[in-house]
């Protein structure tokens, strides 16, 4: 019996949490086979439609879904020019949507189709904040009392928010923040919440690349004493070079790779032993077929996966994490944000938490649907987040 082919290929932008997320719904020659995908780049959503709808589309109609690989291989280099968040958005779409596909006609949980569970549970870590660092502690507490052993902290965002920053007259609009000021009160607050919480809980730190490379590395030592689970993101991709000094300096564990695209971004990082976790955003990356491939890699050079898991990402992206996490021996925590009313009646069958462990539906394929009438209620738009326009107190633009 010849295989289902691909009938349709067609992007659905929706934020029904007020942030912008696109998934990819691919149809088959088969009536009532159909698969989800995320393709969610919510700073660039339309462009990402366009590549899907304008060159996935046609490439893609009439084509064998059963061969996963070969589409993802010859979809890549089909506009010669690759490995950009764009591309590599609408393609991640079409490949999950594919897997999707994939474990519904094998009647069976995409995890099932890796290799079957390594656990039972997926841990997952929360975003705990707070204007002080009183404020802070309790919201640790407080996602402690749900059951929760793995808490990101944070004062203040991305950054922290101090006064007294002084920017110029004639300063630019934007998330101003002062980095000498950040960077001393990191180990400051986060003394404080160790001496509240104790050890028994795992901490962590997202310093989302705010810090020139020699003073994340200061930080990086301060914070040894107070045993982080890892710190996040201390340098962007172009400082990659500094890690080497990095990890020469201090044994804090370092997890990186939320922005990287390409191969040669993360490869050296990894066989050099040079960060703990890899954090790439699965949809940035491709999608299932690439990521499946990294985690096997890390796994050889003792890297532990923590794939990105914001807002940002849609309820089809976290299940897809999530698969990859319940079948990878190598899995490190999951970062979670927790799901809206609004996404959940878009998104039937999103993964559920309960005391600090996520679960995926057992049904067929990645296990989320969506509703399309649900979904046109709540149309994108193109306001960028605040932190994306971050400036340092001069006004001179920074790192996000």
């Amino acid at each position: 019996m010849a295989a289902p082919t691909i009938r349709d290929v067609r992007a659905i932008a929706t934020a029904p949490g007020g942030i912008s997320l696109v998934v990819v719904k691919v149809e088959t020659s088969e009536p009532g086979l159909d698969g989800l995908g995320c393709a969610t780049f919510t700073q660039r959503w339309r462009a990402v439609v366009s590549a899907v709808d304008d060159y996935l589309r046609p490439f893609l109609v009439g084509k064998d879904v059963s061969r996963i690989e070969d589409l993802w291989q010859t979809a890549m280099v089909s506009s010669y020019w690759r490995n950009g968040p764009v591309l590599n958005n609408a393609l991640s779409g079409a490949d999950m949507a594919l897997w999707d596909i994939k474990g519904k006609m094998a009647g069976m949980p995409v995890y099932e189709l890796l290799g079957g569970r390594c656990r039972d549970g997926v841990a997952v870590y929360r975003h705990a904040d707070g204007r002080d660092a009183e404020a802070l502690v309790a919201s640790v507490q407080g996602f402690m009392d749900q059951g929760y052993r793995f808490i990101r902290c944070q004062m203040g965002g991305y950054g922290g928010r101090h006064s007294g920053v002084g920017a110029p007259d004639g300063a630019l609009p934007g998330a101003y923040y002062d980095p000498d000021a950040y960077a001393r009160s990191v180990p400051a607050f986060l003394e404080r919440v160790r001496a509240q919480v104790g050890f028994d809980v795992e901490l962590l730190h997202d310093v989302h690349e705010r810090l020139a490379p020699i003073e994340a590395i200061r930080l990086a030592k301060r914070l040894e004493p107070l045993r982080l689970f890892f710190l996040e993101d201390p340098l962007p991709p172009e400082n990659n070079d500094w890690f080497r000094m990095l990890r020469a300096q201090c044994a804090t564990p370092i997890a990186m790779g939320e922005l990287f695209v390409h191969p040669a971004e993360w490869s050296p990082l990894v066989s050099g032993g040079l960060i703990d976790f890899i954090r790439v955003h699965v949809s940035a990356i491709g999608g299932l077929t690439p990521a499946r491939k990294l985690a096997a890699v890390c796994e050889a050079f003792g890297v532990r996966t923590a794939w990105h898991g914001p807002g940002d990402v849609s309820p089809v992206g976290h299940a897809a994490n999530l698969h990859l996490d319940l079948a990878c021996p190598n899995f490190g925590v999951q970062e979670w944000s927790g799901f809206p009313d609004a996404v959940r009646e878009v998104f039937p069958g999103c993964p559920e938490v309960r005391r600090g462990y996520a679960y995926v539906s057992e049904a067929p394929g990645l296990g989320v649907g969506i509703d399309l009438e649900k979904a046109a209620r709540y149309p994108c738009g193109d306001r960028l987040p605040a932190w994306t326009l971050a400036r340092r107190p001069d006004g001179s633009a920074a790192r996000p």
